[in-house]
């Protein structure tokens, strides 16, 4: 009896010892691919500069591979100004439904709700482009009354609508982590609901709120798909809403196919993926230290 414990206690060392080996070259063989992806990227998007200069690319607007010309400062700033414009409107309705489904929601419509807001993020990008493309264009075209509808505001408000399952999954959470004291005291110190929801509980859950934004901003910078069909796809530096542009991820989508490999053009594209790359990490250690406030 005792020699089968111990062969037993034996056993699961040994299984212990091989699920922390194996769970050790998993990690080593994730990051080894990350680092992988980064260093080749970046290799041949930084050879650009042996034939582009840095000011060109990022400060010049004009974009002609046929004529020798690579600025990419069109694509950087409509992929900035679609992001922004898209948190601008989702973020707030993201944040008002995290709002109802955590406070105001009856239990029952929250359990059908939280599961309808995650099977909206399973929906393909592509559907959201579909759509855009056959109705939000041509609304935008003839309500506006501009040329082709084409442009910022039809690809922001394709973006918006694609981050608020983000918003709503993470701020929900956010706010219902608040310590039910806090909204108690609150509520004994004589304030009503609406002012215990916006003076204790979204100041106490800001950090978890601002991670949501983060994420979704990471979301909309690196949409390909969508943006694609919406935007207008001309790199031109977008004057207005209604401006046919595009975005980094567009233009590398559209002439990733036409491109050789190791020549100027196909190096430009590269970089365009660096940038993005940064900017993703950027957004990620902005996450990071977002992450270290605590509910309190």
């Amino acid at each position: 009896m005792k020699a089968t414990t111990l062969d037993y206690h034996r056993l699961r060392l040994g299984y212990d010892r091989y699920v922390r080996y194996l769970l050790f070259v998993c990690a080593f063989l994730m990051t080894f691919i990350i680092l992988s992806i980064i260093i080749f990227v970046g290799k041949q998007g930084l050879s650009t500069f042996a034939d582009v200069s840095p000011v060109e690319f990022f400060c010049n607007t004009k974009w002609d591979p046929g004529d020798g010309q690579y600025g990419a400062l069109s694509f950087i700033v409509g992929s900035l100004l679609a992001t922004m414009l898209a948190v601008v409107i989702g973020a707030p309705l993201g944040l008002t439904g995290a709002v109802f489904m955590a406070k105001i929601a009856p239990p029952w419509l929250r359990e059908v709700m939280r599961p309808a807001t995650d099977l909206y993020v399973a929906i393909p990008s592509v559907v959201y482009g579909f759509i855009g493309l056959t109705i939000m264009v041509p609304f935008i075209r003839t309500y506006f009354h501009v040329g082709t509808g084409f442009g910022l505001l039809a690809t922001s408000i394709i973006l918006a609508v694609m981050i608020l399952p983000t918003i709503i999954s993470i701020s929900e959470d956010a706010i219902r982590a608040v310590p039910r004291p806090l909204e108690e005291a609150s509520l004994a110190l004589g304030a009503t609901r609406w002012q215990t929801i916006r003076r204790v509980l979204l100041p106490a859950a800001m950090p978890g709120i601002l991670t949501s934004i983060v994420l979704a901003m990471a979301r909309a910078v690196g949409e390909t798909m969508a943006v694609q069909m919406v935007i207008g796809n001309t790199p031109l530096l977008a004057k207005s809403l209604f401006t046919p542009t595009s975005t980094l991820t567009s233009e590398i989508v559209i002439e990733m196919g036409n491109t050789p490999f190791g020549s100027a053009w196909g190096n430009s594209l590269f970089l365009m993926a660096l940038v993005l790359l940064s900017l993703s990490l950027i957004m990620i250690v902005a996450i990071r230290r977002l992450g270290r406030g605590r509910v309190v």
